[in-house]
This record gives structure tokens, sequence and C-alpha cells, in this order.
């Protein structure tokens, strides 16, 4: 859930077998296996956590904005997490788990994260909050198992206007069979103060050390949290704040600051990625982010760009002067037919690093290889210090003669680096949408890969079906467009990835499916 949206308009500036897009190539193919669906009936469909005080629609049976990860401990153990009966006006009744400990073929649910009151969330357990939205997986490489959770009280009018907003830190020794009470990571109850846009990293080098990142959007003292006071606000402001384990989970250090954005700024989409500990990067973090800027023009950043700043001491310090890797021209997505919106990862940068290398690869929406939404692609082979021109990696087709244009528009991106340094992105596309007045919108999920020199555009082309059919994403819940998540699941186990992904599935609003994808 993000606010952020309303500003960011104001600046206006997976088929079981491989099948092939528009230049694909035949060396190094990705297959595909089963197609598994993860979730089913509402586990928790009889509560009603907001007690019918906030207005908005409840699409129960609804699971969207997956994340997943695979245990680096175990790669046959993998666990996925995601918003359960999503709400039109902000968050859901709860953040979901599931684990499967054979590779992904089979899923076990578990709906007590209490991340919310209807998920388990009591007084005594981080507080009895009666929504939960932007769940975040990650697991150290001892097999520890953490959940974040955007957490809040919204009984004084939905997402939009709800306080307190605090960010939950849980911890699993049972491959999420189980879930230890939450620890607060900062609770905020100012109603000009929200935080938002979280993500958690467990250090792949240290299973002491566990990073969580997000934005606290604060508007001037005295003004309401409706969202024109952040588009208008003089003072308004969104940093970046952090926390940290050092103990494997055991004591989590106080939330900091750790960037101003400065004044009318604000940051979102914020990601850590730890860099490989040896003699080159140190186990560096570099934390990437979307950096939006309506006043001061420092270094000509104005406006929306990526960017990025680095800690050589695991997050005890970071630099103040952030690096921008790219000007960022936001592709808004809008369905084919009618121009309805479609709610996606338009504001989203997604990160991963080389295992083997250290290079670092950073894919979000953009708008510059033509209307309205590509996927673009930049990357970093010295640490995040300087990066390479963007380039267009998804292989969307255009738009056949007679059908609508816009079926070309590519959507919600996610990348993975598997340890021989083949780079995956996977992403939605209309490739398929047929031309009927917006009566349905069909779509589908796809990862494009790259083996070498995965700068270059001319380096992509080998593209694999997610979906086995297309799925109609006008059935969707609704929250400002029709809503899959400001982002989806993409695991890897070193050799595959999993895309890990919302889809509308029979008379479920949406439901999540998972493949394993790979040589």
């Amino acid at each position: 859930m993000h606010r952020a949206t309303f500003w960011l308009a104001a600046l206006g500036a997976l088929a079981s077998l491989c099948v092939l897009g528009t230049g694909s190539v035949v060396a190094g193919l990705f297959t595909g296996g089963p197609l598994v669906q993860v979730s089913g009936a509402s586990p928790i469909a009889a509560c009603n956590g907001d007690d019918g005080n906030v207005g908005g629609t409840e699409f129960t049976g609804s699971e969207v904005e997956p994340f997943l990860a695979v245990d680096p401990s175990n790669p046959r153990v993998l666990i996925g997490a995601w918003q359960q009966d999503r709400w039109s006006n902000g968050g859901s009744e709860g953040n979901v788990t599931a684990t499967s400990t054979n590779g992904g073929t089979g899923w076990s649910v578990n709906a007590q994260t209490k991340s919310s009151k209807c998920t388990g969330g009591t007084a005594a357990n981080g507080g009895n909050y009666e929504r939960a939205s932007d769940p975040w997986v990650t697991i150290s490489p001892d097999g520890t198992a953490y959940l974040m959770s955007l957490s809040v009280d919204s009984n004084l009018g939905g997402f939009a206007n709800a306080f307190p907003s605090a960010m939950l830190a849980s911890r699993s020794k049972t491959h999420g069979a189980s879930w230890e009470n939450p620890v607060t990571l900062i609770r905020d109850e100012n109603p000009a103060v929200f935080n938002d846009k979280n993500s958690m990293t467990a250090d792949p080098n240290d299973s002491s050390f566990v990073y969580a990142v997000w934005d606290r959007l604060v508007s001037p003292p005295g003004e309401p949290t409706e969202p024109n006071a952040f588009e208008n606000a003089r003072a308004f402001g969104g940093d970046i704040y952090f926390a940290r384990t050092t103990d494997g989970g055991n004591t989590w250090e106080p939330a900091r600051k750790i960037y101003k954005a400065g004044i009318i700024a604000q940051t979102i989409g914020n990601l850590i990625v730890v860099l490989p500990d040896n003699a080159a990067f140190d186990g560096e973090l570099v934390n990437v982010f979307t950096l939006l800027r309506g006043a001061k023009n420092e270094k000509g950043t104005r406006g929306t760009n990526i960017a990025a700043i680095r800690s050589a001491d695991h997050g005890a310090t970071w630099t103040k002067q952030e690096v921008i890797i790219s000007d960022f021209r936001r592709g808004i997505v809008v369905d084919p037919d009618d121009s309805r919106a479609h709610r996606t990862g338009d504001i989203n940068p997604e990160a991963a690093v080389d295992p083997a290398t250290g290079a670092i690869y950073v894919v979000w929406q953009d708008s510059r290889f033509g209307p309205r939404s590509s996927v673009a692609l930049s990357r970093s082979g010295d640490g995040g210090l300087t990066w390479s021109t963007p380039i267009k990696v998804n292989q969307t087709p255009p738009a056949d003669p007679g059908e609508p244009a816009g079926n070309n528009q590519a959507f919600t991106p996610m990348v993975q680096v598997l340890n021989d340094g083949t780079v995956a992105v996977s992403y939605y596309d209309f490739r398929n949408n047929t031309s009927d007045g917006g009566a349905t919108t069909p779509t589908d999920a796809f990862v494009v890969h790259c083996h070498a020199n995965c700068s270059s555009s001319a380096s992509w082309g080998d593209e694999t079906r997610v979906t086995d059919a297309s799925f109609d994403s006008r059935k969707a819940p609704v929250a400002r467009g029709f809503f899959l998540g400001d982002y989806e699941g993409l695991g890897s186990n070193g050799t595959a990835v999993f895309p890990f992904f919302a889809m509308t599935h029979g008379t479920d609003p949406a439901s999540i499916f998972v493949r394993q994808v790979g040589p």
C-alpha cells in the first residue's frame, strides 16, 4: 500500500514447456515444471478485523502481493507470504504465509502470523492491528525465516487515514510452520506520520544479521493524513528508516533514519542487497530506492530517479550522498481496451546480486522504450558506484494489427541471479488480450533470462511462459485499479527460479500460484 502514488502523479515527472517470445534464440532455453496452486479458500474468511467501521469493499478470497524466499540451507524449503482478503481502501485482513518442503510441489498454509487481529495478533504480541499489508519474507543461511509486515489500526477511516502504523518483524525456526510473537520495529501514533513500503533482507554471508528498511512519510505538524496533504505540503518528507538484528533475531536495534530525502521529497521502494564477502566487496550493503524531489534540484535530480546508498559495516553507517542509477520514467499501466487503471509495481525498483561476481542488477517499469510500460534493467559491476545505461529486457511483441496498441505493456518485474550468473526477470503483460471493449483483459506471466553480457539488450531473448492459460485481470480486487500487487514473488534456489504470483482463478478475485522455471 503506498500513498506516495498521489505525489508521484503530481510530479508528472508461466505452459509447462518453454514458449518463446519474439526474438528468442535457441541456446540455453528454460523450461517450466508444473503450475502449482498455493492458496485456496481464505483461511480467515469468517473474521472481520475492522468490525465494519471503515467503509471500503473487502475482496474475500483474494490473495495478492505475494513474496517468496528459498532456504539457502535447504533449497527444497520455500516460504511465501501474501495479503489475505484485500480491502479496496487499503491493506488486507492480514498477511498469511505458506511453506513447501518438497521444492514447491506441495504447500501448507499458516494464517497465524500475528500480523493483524484476524491472524492471531493480540495486544500482548505486537498490537491488535485491524489490517496488514506489504508482506516480505527472507531466510538466513542457517534456515531461520523472518516475516515483515506493515500493520495498522484502521478504525479511524481506512488505510489512507490509518494510525497508528507499525512495522512488525516475526521469526520462525520451523520453516514458517509457526511464527514467534512479532517485534515492533517502529510504531507511530501521530496521524501526520505513516510508515510504508518495507522490505527485509537476511545477510547471505552471516546469519547474525538481518536488515529491515522502509520509508517514513511525514506531513507538516497539524496537517491531516489525507493524501492531498502529502501532495501539497511545503514541509512534506519521506526519509529512509532502518532497523537490524545482529544476533539472529533475538533482539533488534531501535529503528533509525539512515537517509534524509529533504524538503518536499521522499523515498519509496527501499530494498537492501548484500554483496559477496570477498576481497572486492567485503559484504557491503546497497540500498536501492525510488527518490522523488519536488523542490531542490541537487545535481539535477529534481523529479523522479532510482538511487542507491551504501554501507560498508553491516548497516551501522551509510553513505550520505546517493548515487543516481537512472532517471525514472514511470510506466503507468492502463487497460488496453478502455484505459481503466491497473495498479502495478510502477514505483518500485527491484534488485538482485550475482553471488559470484557481485554484479548488481536493478529492474523497473519504464516508459522510455515506447508507449506506456516496459521493463528496464541496469547493471553495476563496482558495488553500486556506477551503472550501465538502461536497456529493455521484456520480450513482449508489438500488438497485432487490429488489436489494442496497449497489448504491449509489460509490468511488475522481479529479478534473480542464478549461481552461474544467469539473470532472470519475471513480468506480466497483455500480449494475448483481445479487443472486446473492456469486457475482459487476458493477462499472462513470463520469465525472460540472459546468460552473459546482460547489460546489452541483444543478450536477452529466451522467454518462458509461466501461465498455462491467460487469466482475466479485470476480475482482480480493485484498489486504485485492478490490483495483483505492488510486487510479486520471484525466488531462486541457485539453479532455477520460482515465479510466485497472483492471478484471478475460478470465483476467487486472486489466488497464488508458483512454477519452477530453469534449465
